[in-house]
């Protein structure tokens, strides 16, 4: 057993910086050893016997089957606590919570609004605890898209551009992620869409250990060129009230990935990634209300022809949320 393996035994999964460069590439690299086996059809249960909770106070596509398939491929159990059915928050506190839950299951995952909750969660369990997402922080979504740009990346130094509202989870969880593992990190935004000045002094020291370099503008022509992959989110997040729209339209439609702001990376096999979900047509609710009100009728962040065209690789990314999920859940409590 390496000392990075060891060292996943019973942990918390809280944020990136409470990890080593070493320590998160163990968990990817067993993901990739995960779906290799998953694909070839002799993947070893290593949760026979083990309980999983997922608690979802934010509902969840990605999230909710990540965990579900990754419990049931390795032969564990799980429950899934929708906000209809836990009453974290609201009679119980989370500390209360925790050591209920803990006293049934062997590992606790969150997905909701505050850091303060999966932290007091984590606090006063007695098993792991995992952050699915977080006002603050989006560690398993690290994991997936880490692993997805390595395995198009090679050998190649990762280089990205983080473009779009950088003051969200994703922007902080993206920016100190490549921090730590020395990647070339971009974020590229609206000044008053750039993390905060802490999350930013956090991240220059962590880039100052592993030799990251980390670019934040609000000028595309010198975040994008050279960036190897480009990775956008949603302009308004869960929980934001809808007037907010407006706004966010103004501030980031000069950060728009369309075709030609690809191009500004100056790279032909430069890739597109979004968490998801995506608004690229006008297929949903949102997207049809904001084609009607603000005739973005091609797609929001993201164009439809950007979304659909070769360069995207976001399904491969929401596929490596299963096998890094469940290479964390093994690490953990296998």
């Amino acid at each position: 057993m390496t000392s990075a393996s060891a060292s996943w035994q019973h942990a918390d999964f809280l944020q990136e910086s409470d990890f080593t460069a070493e320590q998160l590439s163990y968990l990817i690299t067993l993901a990739g050893q995960l779906k290799v086996e998953r694909a070839a059809g002799i993947e070893q249960q290593r949760l026979v016997g083990r309980n999983v909770v997922l608690i979802l106070e934010k509902t969840s596509t990605r999230t909710r089957i990540s965990f579900e398939v990754a419990c049931r491929d390795q032969g564990a159990g799980i429950t899934v606590l929708d906000p209809a059915s836990s009453q974290i928050g609201h009679k119980e506190s989370a500390a209360d919570s925790a050591r209920v839950l803990a006293s049934a299951f062997d590992a606790i995952a969150y997905r909701g609004a505050r850091q303060s909750v999966v932290e007091e969660l984590a606090e006063y369990s007695t098993v792991p605890v995992y952050n699915a997402l977080t006002d603050k922080w989006h560690p398993t979504q690290m994991l997936a898209d880490f692993m997805t740009m390595g395995e198009h990346a090679g050998d190649e130094r990762i280089s990205y551009a983080y473009v779009g509202d950088a003051r969200s989870n994703m922007g902080n969880s993206i920016l100190m992620m490549g921090a730590i593992m020395g990647s070339d990190v971009r974020i590229v935004a609206p000044q008053v869409l750039w993390p905060s000045q802490e999350i930013r002094d956090a991240a220059a020291l962590r880039a100052a250990e592993s030799g990251a370099t980390i670019t934040i503008t609000d000028d595309p022509s010198v975040g994008l060129p050279g960036a190897r992959f480009v990775h956008t989110d949603v302009w308004v997040s869960m929980g934001e009230p809808a007037d907010v729209w407006a706004t966010r339209i103004e501030q980031l439609t000069p950060y728009r990935v369309d075709a030609q702001f690809l191009k500004l990376t100056g790279r032909p096999d430069v890739r597109f990634m979004h968490c998801l979900p995506a608004y690229h047509d006008t297929k949903t609710k949102i997207g049809q209300l904001v084609a009607e009100k603000f005739g973005l009728t091609d797609g929001v962040e993201v164009t439809h022809e950007v979304f659909e065209s070769p360069a995207s690789i976001v399904f491969e990314q929401a596929e490596n949320r299963m096998h890094t999920i469940k290479a964390l859940m093994v690490a953990t409590i296998s």
